[in-house]
């Protein structure tokens, strides 16, 4: 009886340096100019963590983040944007988990 693998696995180096590069390039953009935009990476959880005043800034930089792991030959599809909460002040906050793996359910539907 055949069988076969499904692998579904993120290369950690490239998702750090498609960060980092998305990085670069909004602390560079004009429109980012004096804000308190974060982008933080958790390499332990594969959790991406941004932080930034309003829904356009965070539009923004969710597609830089898109555009730059295309770049890199990540599928974007591995991306689980969560929802927008409103941090203190007026600040938001959106976590994105980076999924690796295929769940439980679809792999019993698989086999």
């Amino acid at each position: 009886m055949p069988s076969f693998d499904i692998v579904s696995n993120i290369d950690h180096q490239k998702l750090d340096n498609a960060i980092n590069t998305a990085r670069k390039e909004i602390v560079n953009r004009y429109d980012f100019h004096d804000s308190k935009t974060t982008v933080e990476f958790d390499k332990k959880t594969l959790a991406i963590t941004i932080v930034t005043e309003n829904d356009m800034r965070m539009k923004a930089i969710e597609d830089i983040l898109i555009g730059r792991a295309v770049k890199l030959g990540i599928d974007t599809a591995s991306f689980n944007f969560g929802k927008e909460v409103y941090a203190s002040g007026s600040m938001i906050r959106k976590d994105i988990v980076v999924k690796e793996g295929v769940e439980q359910e679809i792999a019993k539907q698989i086999v």
